[in-house]
């Protein structure tokens, strides 16, 4: 099974939902995603596709010099597609800009593919597209319960520096707000293509595994 990374189209929305449904107890409305992605300058959301094999070459971003496996599952430009994508949707996730500040304002993947490094890829999607929108920092907020996600963005560098009391409304937990130091720096650069290099192994094995 291959994985790729492509930016969220409006038929994609009722997928979204459903992975949504299972994976948040308050789940965003299509007005509301619709609305986010007809504003491309403040906003950007992109989605998880899978594939039984690997998917035909203009499916994938053209490959630029030295970019590596990992690479080529990404985007390489952000453009939305209009017609709907024969691969189906894993997961999704999206972020808001606000002056330097990329502020990721979602990421889930589907139950079914859960510990297979999805979560990770669309990490690295989004930090793409921070860099693509100017962006010098990420920050996002966390259930402070939700220790394998906080994880996750501790390896790409974010640190808890906060708290918001009772943020989520379904239950009044808190959330750990989390940010990077600046993503554009040589060294927070030096680290990500590192683990960028482990992710690209684990998928491509993965897909070896299952193909």
């Amino acid at each position: 099974m291959y994985f790729f990374i492509e930016p969220m189209r409006e038929t994609d929305v009722s997928r979204v939902q459903e992975i949504e449904r299972q994976s948040f107890t308050t789940p965003w409305s299509a007005t509301t995603y619709l609305r986010e992605l007809r504003s491309p300058e403040y906003s950007r959301y992109i989605v998880a596709r899978s594939s039984r094999t690997r998917p035909r070459d203009e499916q994938l971003p053209e490959p630029e010099p030295r970019r590596n496996w990992l690479a080529n599952l990404l985007p390489a430009r952000f453009t939305t597609p209009v017609t709907p994508s024969p691969y189906p949707v894993v997961g999704y996730g999206g972020i808001w800009l606000t002056v330097d500040e990329a502020h990721i304002t979602t990421i889930a993947s589907a139950p079914e593919v859960r510990g297979k490094g999805i979560g990770e890829l669309l990490l690295n999607g989004l930090i793409d597209l921070g860099l693509e929108l100017g962006a010098r920092f990420m920050t996002l907020e966390v259930r402070v319960s939700n220790e394998v996600a906080q994880n996750l963005y501790l390896k790409y560098g974010f640190e808890a520096r906060g708290t918001r009391r009772r943020y989520y409304t379904d239950n009044n937990e808190d959330a750990l707000v989390m940010w990077t130091g600046e993503i554009t720096a040589a060294e927070y650069q030096t680290r990500l293509r590192q683990l960028r290099t482990i992710l690209a192994e684990r998928l491509k094995k993965y897909a070896e595994e299952t193909t």
